[in-house]
């Protein structure tokens, strides 16, 4: 049995991570339900300098830095919301966006426009350990920027709208946020990923 670790101080995205990832049939759970394959999956925060650049580039560094923290295999996950009126700007930096204009502030930046189209965006990069290639598994859930609706503790959920539901992330069920998430389509992959090994 190898271990994985998850690179995030955030237990709600753990706790994510996990259902979703054990949530396939072909899975093994066990009580704690970290098992995927022949895989553990465990946790870490670590202090990554975040650089600038690509999604693919601010994941890729994300991993290199974390494997050779941990010394072992890691997934780290970028996760980035774009609008179409910014041309997909935040983008990465949508962390930073929300912590110095906040939720309100977001809707504000699309005042001027029309367009309220968003792009949710999820990449998780697995690195088997130092100076090994990182492997880039994506997601996408298209949707629209609204006033914020439902709970505000996790990230920008209240204001994002998915493409065919009137609920925000923050509003839905998880069960239901964790089948359609640009989150859920990039540990999909992960998990198949994972299994094949």
């Amino acid at each position: 049995m190898s271990t994985i670790t998850f690179v995030t101080g955030n237990a709600n995205k753990l706790k994510e991570v996990i259902q979703i990832l054990s949530s396939s049939s072909a899975t093994t759970t066990t009580s704690s339900s970290n098992q995927v394959g022949k895989f553990t999956i465990t946790n870490k925060s670590v202090d990554l300098d975040e650089v600038q650049g690509t999604i693919e580039e601010v994941t890729i560094n994300k991993a290199q830095a974390a494997a050779a923290h941990i010394n072992g295999p890691v997934l780290v996950e970028d996760t980035c919301l774009g609008f179409k009126a910014y041309n997909y700007l935040p983008g990465p930096y949508i962390k930073w966006f929300l912590q110095s204009v906040g939720l309100d502030g977001l809707n504000k930046m699309l005042s001027g426009f029309e367009d309220k189209s968003a792009r949710a965006i999820c990449t998780f990069g697995y690195c088997e350990g130092p100076g090994k290639e990182v492997k880039i598994f994506q997601g996408i859930t298209e949707g629209k920027i609204v006033p914020s609706r439902g709970p505000t503790n996790f990230g920008w959920d209240s204001v994002f709208e998915p493409v065919g539901f009137e609920e925000t992330y923050a509003e839905m069920d998880k069960s239901v946020k964790n089948t359609i998430s640009h989150r859920y389509r990039a540990l999909d992959k992960v998990r198949d990923y994972l299994l094949s090994q």
